[in-house]
Order: C-alpha cells, then sequence, then structure tokens
C-alpha cells in the first residue's frame, strides 16, 4: 500500500474522534446556554409573580377570598455570637444604666481607696530637734463635757500642747484629773474685758518665750497652731410657750454669748505675727450640732436658735479673717459613740442614763415632762411632743444605731490644723449628711410627718384665771398685780442642770463683771511654764 493510502486512511480513522469531540463541545455549548437562559427566565418569572401578588394582595376591589395569602416571612439564621459581643450588645442597649454602673462603680472605689489612705496616714504635730513639743492648740470648750476631754486627750497624743479655757478652781481640778502634763488649763475672764486681754497677754508671752523640752536642752519657740470652739450639748426640750424667758435669756448668755466673747478674745492673738518662724497662720474651728439646726423640728427652739446664731456668726467670722489669711471651718457635728471612751466615762454615762439624760450631741425627753405642763399647753402639744420623741429619728438620733467613731472626728481635726482639709465646712458625725441632705431638699410638712406631728383638730376654749366683770378695773396695782400672776401661771418652770457635766460648755461667772472669783483670780495670776 502505497503512502498515499495510508494517510488517507489515517484521516478516515480520526474523523468519528473528531466528531464526537465537536458534538460534545456543541452539546455543552447548548446545555450552558439552555440553564444560563432557564434560570434567567425562572428569576423574572418569579419576580414577576410576587409583583402580581402583591398587587392583587393590596388590591381593594378583589374580594377577600381571592387575594393571595402573604408571603411568609424569611427565615432569621441563627448564628452564634460569643461572650463579649453579648455584653457590647447588651450596653448598647441600656446606655443610661451602663453609665450610672460605670458611675457608682467609680465613686465606690474612689471613696474605698480615700478611706483606706486616710486610715493609714500617719498623724502627728512637729517637734523639735531635741524631741521637744512645739505646736499648741488651745480648746475653749468646759472640760466636764465627755467632747473636750476626748478631743484633749487625742490632741495631747499626736503631739500637741493642749491648753483647756478655764472659767473656774473646778474646771483647774478636772483638768488636771486627766493626767497628762500637756493637757493644761488657760485662765480666761470672758465678762471682764481687762481680766481677759491680761490672760491672752500672759498666754502670747508664753508662746514667745524659748522653751527646753527637758532642762539644759536647746530652747525652742512655740507655735499656736488653732482655736477650738467646743460646743455644748444638751439644751431644754419643750414647747415655746412653757419655756419661761429667763431660760432664754440664760440659754443664749451661756451657749451663744460666752462662745462670741471667746472668739473675740483671741482674735489679738490670731491676728498678730508672734515669731518670725511661724510657716501658717493658726486656724479657728468651730464645733456645732447640726443634726437639729438642719430640718428644725417642732418643740426644739432653743437649740435650733443657739445653732443658726453661731452657724451666722462662723460665716461672718469667716469673711471678716479671710482676707488675712487665717481659716475658718466650721464642724457641723452629728452623733458620737462615747461607749469606750473610759471605765469612768461609762460610769458617768450610766449616771447619767440613770438621770434622764442621754449620752451624745442630744438628749431625749420624755413624755413625762408634759405632766407639768399647763392644761392649756398640754391640750395644745402634748400629744405630738409625745410622738416626736418615740419617733425613729427624734432628738437627733437614729433608732437602733450607734453614734460614729470618736477616731472620724480626731483625724477630721487634725486633717484641718495641718491643712490637709481646706474646706470651710465639715460635716462627720452619724446623720450629720442625711440631715443635712434632708433639711435642704425633703419638705417640711413631710419631715414633720415623718417624726409624727399630726394636726390638732380641736383647741382649748379660752378660759381666764381669775373671774372678771364687764366694768373697767380702778385700780392699776392692782391690774398689775393681776397680770404677773396670769403670766407666771402660763409658763412651766424648766430647771437647767447647773451640776450635770454636759449641761452647758461655758458657765455664767456670777462675780459681777469686771471681777474675778478668788479662785480664778489666784490661777490668772500665775505664769505659766
Amino acid at each position: 500500500m502505497s503512502a498515499d493510502d495510508q494517510a488517507f486512511l489515517d484521516v478516515l480513522s480520526s474523523l468519528p474522534s473528531d466528531i464526537q469531540r465537536y458534538s460534545q463541545e456543541i452539546t455543552d455549548y447548548i446545555e450552558k446556554n439552555t440553564h444560563g437562559v432557564a434560570d434567567y427566565i425562572d428569576k423574572n418569572v418569579e419576580k414577576i409573580a410576587d409583583t402580581i401578588r402583591d398587587v392583587l394582595a393590596n388590591s381593594k376591589f378583589v374580594p377577600e377570598s381571592l387575594r393571595p395569602p402573604p408571603p411568609p416571612p424569611p427565615a432569621i439564621v441563627a448564628i452564634p455570637t460569643s461572650t463579649l459581643e453579648n455584653v457590647q450588645n447588651w450596653i448598647s442597649r441600656h446606655k443610661i444604666l451602663t453609665g450610672f454602673i460605670v458611675l457608682a462603680t467609680g465613686t465606690a472605689i474612689y471613696k474605698t481607696y480615700r478611706t483606706q489612705a486616710n486610715l493609714r496616714k500617719t498623724r502627728r504635730a512637729k517637734r523639735s530637734r531635741s524631741g521637744g513639743r512645739t505646736e499648741v492648740v488651745v480648746l475653749a470648750g468646759s472640760p466636764a463635757l465627755h467632747l473636750t476631754r476626748a478631743l484633749a486627750l487625742d490632741l495631747e497624743r499626736k503631739g500637741f500642747v493642749v491648753f483647756i479655757v478655764s472659767n473656774s478652781p473646778e474646771d483647774d481640778i478636772l483638768i488636771n484629773n486627766l493626767s497628762r502634763s500637756d493637757i493644761r488649763p488657760l485662765a480666761i475672764d470672758t465678762s471682764d474685758p481687762l481680766s481677759a486681754g491680761a490672760s491672752i497677754e500672759r498666754f502670747a508671752h508664753y508662746l514667745q518665750t524659748p522653751q527646753a523640752a527637758v532642762p539644759g536642752a536647746k530652747r525652742h519657740h512655740m507655735s499656736l497652731r488653732a482655736v477650738l470652739l467646743v460646743p455644748s450639748l444638751n439644751y431644754t426640750t419643750s414647747p415655746i410657750a412653757t419655756i419661761p424667758p429667763s431660760v432664754f435669756a440664760d440659754l443664749f448668755n451661756t451657749h451663744l454669748l460666752n462662745p462670741i466673747l471667746t472668739a473675740q478674745s483671741f482674735l489679738p492673738l490670731l491676728t498678730a505675727r508672734l515669731s518670725a518662724n511661724d510657716e501658717s497662720p493658726p486656724k479657728v474651728l468651730v464645733f456645732t450640732p447640726s443634726i437639729i439646726s438642719s430640718i428644725n423640728p417642732p418643740f426644739h427652739a432653743p437649740e435650733a436658735t443657739v445653732c443658726a446664731a453661731l452657724s451666722s456668726f462662723t460665716e461672718v467670722l469667716t469673711a471678716e479673717l479671710r482676707p488675712l489669711g487665717i481659716p475658718v471651718t466650721h464642724f457641723q457635728l452629728g452623733t458620737f459613740d462615747f461607749a469606750g471612751f473610759s471605765q469612768a466615762q461609762l460610769r458617768h454615762h450610766h449616771l447619767q442614763q440613770q438621770s434622764g439624760l442621754r449620752q451624745g450631741l442630744l438628749c431625749a425627753s420624755t413624755g413625762a415632762d408634759t405632766l407639768t405642763w399647763p392644761d392649756s399647753a398640754r391640750h395644745a402639744y402634748a400629744r405630738n411632743f409625745e410622738t416626736q420623741c418615740g419617733s425613729a429619728i427624734s432628738a437627733g438620733r437614729i433608732r437602733g444605731m450607734r453614734g460614729a467613731q470618736l477616731r472620724d472626728l480626731h483625724n477630721a481635726v487634725f486633717d484641718v490644723i495641718d491643712g490637709s482639709i481646706t474646706s470651710s465646712t465639715v460635716r462627720v458625725g452619724l446623720g450629720a449628711g442625711v440631715y443635712g441632705f434632708v433639711g435642704r431638699w425633703v419638705p417640711r410638712s413631710l419631715v414633720a410627718w415623718m417624726m409624727g406631728i399630726r394636726k390638732v383638730d380641736e383647741l382649748k376654749t379660752w378660759q381666764y384665771n381669775t373671774p372678771r366683770s364687764a366694768g373697767s378695773v380702778d385700780n392699776d396695782e392692782e391690774a398689775d398685780g393681776e397680770k404677773d400672776r396670769t403670766s407666771q401661771d402660763s409658763f412651766i418652770a424648766v430647771e437647767i442642770e447647773q451640776h450635770v457635766a454636759d449641761s452647758h460648755v461655758w458657765k455664767e461667772v456670777s462675780q459681777g463683771e469686771g471681777s474675778l472669783s478668788p479662785g480664778l483670780q489666784d490661777y490668772s495670776n500665775r505664769h505659766y511654764p
């Protein structure tokens, strides 16, 4: 077979495979285009069907029975999320609540940190190189008060030389009974300006005279760091109508006038530069009970009036001393727990409870006081008075809760003296902040209702103490005597506990203006060590 024949045969043998390949390609091309056209047709047909269905469903002319049902909602595919994503989603849905939680948590952490740092702080007064005490504080308060003794002992323990204002030899005995060589009496008679000025001059001479810690040691100057005005703790609790004018006069003299005169006596010393080594001017600390004066409840007129007057006096004193660079701090006190002060204080506290007094910054009255009231006053005030005495927030106390620790007051006083606290008002003690908030924002009617004050439905009919005729009184002296008797029968005798330790901070001098008692005159002539 020739070569041409063989080539022809090869061509013929390759034709079936080429035909099969070409036919497969044609088939694939047809199928591909056919599927694309079918998918396009299916897609458009489905859209057309949906459009027709929507038109028919929304057409009002088509009856309800012929309208196609609405298409089913698309299926929701649940995708699992992580914990972080869940937290982020919750925060995005509760933004206000999240902000409140963050603010409360941050405040709590900050307060806790400050409290722990405040407790760990070392509080000690400065000393000289020889170890002697160089800083002096003056306590203007009765040494019979627990608060005065507690402050004096704490300040002495922290390295201060403490002087307590003494008005009588009995006060000297109480101060010496503390058995502390650096707690000393300071005799000042505020009723006699000349005598008070002489006492202040002797005290200034003591501060300017170099002192030695021990004999032979290097001498150093003393510096006055602070003057503390400590308040009285007990006030008369009774309706205004039953308090005689003499009680108001005595109360204002012992609780208001004496603190003002004491501060006035120290002003020349505070505004003078005693030594070139004084790094900072002395500070003035005024203490007042704040619970009753914050809410001004019924039957507490003496305390509310005195505390409000002292607060106003402190504001004026602050404004006058601010240009001189002398800071004045007003301590608004709550209640404190004196139970662990000492065994002697515990015995004294037990005697006070037996005599009807409550230890703390306020005294609680009992319903038995109403038995001595006149009939008209008892009818008008007795029920509300007894209800208030038994309420949970009466007399500035919170039933079932003990007072704050004295350590809080001691730390706050030291921080003000050393300059860590620069605020003009410091609230310390149980109830001081709460009652201050209640007094500012809570309506007075709601406070009175919470204390059990209710409206008196019927008042007693007016009755004359003696029968009167229709004519006028001829004798003027007889009319004056009748008026005096009527005035005396309108009040009750509110006894002032002169011999109770916590009755007053400052005792009134009965020797008359310009004279000193013999014991005080002898002490005022002595020189300071």
